[in-house]
């Protein structure tokens, strides 16, 4: 991993921080393969249950550099499914909090709706841009009707402009919005309310309902359900019935 995005981890919690101040964070080919490495970092890291992601500078990004066309990769989809990052596909079932603290347009907007939860500083801004400049909006055309409903992602999608934090939070877009100044202590505090519950629990829980959006009823119960005995035979979850039975705080051991 390069300068171009940071990782670090307090306790159980890991930041990943857009590391191109001076550019308002645009993503080039280089900031593009840190971030992924980044998240596998996370991903692999057992020591860490929850990711924070936010900007460093006054933004949180300005989505890709077009002077580097966003380090696309040689190839197509079609040839080369990126599963390789967040915004694309890669199965992250930590928890994952986006702490947009400026700007989030384009592909950084993708990665924000990939998130689990999003708390914008009220100096944040929303957007895709990319009809703008005659590019169509693929990655966010597939997420944004999934999570808002038809016709805000429209407005998002095809009108191409700016929104405001108030008005991303009045779509379902953000989930908190906080005073700039508040941001990051308010994304540790949720981080550190998360770091409370089992987590091979919340990582279970957490596929099953990305999992069931596209399982049929029936399935997706049945798929629950087996995660649940997965889930269930875990040394956590004796120590969490344990834990409770004792009436103390359990020690999770990750396995």
């Amino acid at each position: 991993m390069g300068d171009t995005v940071l990782y670090e981890r307090d306790g159980h919690i890991a930041t990943i921080t857009y590391n191109r101040p001076e550019a308002l964070n645009a993503i080039n080919s280089e900031l593009r393969a840190d971030l992924n490495a980044a998240w596998e970092q996370f991903r692999a890291d057992e020591e860490a249950w929850v990711a924070i992601v936010t900007g460093a500078g006054r933004a949180f990004s300005a989505g890709a550099d077009l002077r580097d066309r966003g380090g696309q990769q040689s190839g197509s989809f079609w040839e080369l499914p990126s599963l390789t990052s967040l915004e694309s596909g890669m199965e992250v079932w930590k928890p994952t909090i986006a702490a947009v603290n400026g700007y989030a347009l384009g592909f950084a907007l993708t990665l924000v709706a990939a998130c689990d939860f999003v708390i914008a500083s009220d100096r944040a801004e929303f957007g895709f841009p990319e009809v703008r400049i005659g590019v169509p909006t693929i990655q966010g055309a597939v997420r944004m009707p999934r999570l808002i409903n038809w016709h805000d992602a429209m407005e998002l999608l095809l009108i191409g402009e700016r929104i405001s934090a108030e008005r991303a939070k009045e779509m379902g877009l953000v989930w908190k919005v906080v005073q700039h100044d508040d941001l990051m202590e308010e994304a540790r505090a949720l981080a550190n309310r998360l770091c409370l519950s089992g987590p091979l629990a919340v990582r279970a829980t957490k596929e099953v309902a990305r999992r069931g959006l596209d399982l049929p009823l029936v399935d997706a119960i049945r798929f629950g359900e087996t995660m649940r005995r997965v889930a269930g035979a875990t040394e956590d979850a004796t120590e969490g019935r344990t834990a409770f039975r004792e009436k103390r705080p359990p020690e999770w051991k990750v396995r």
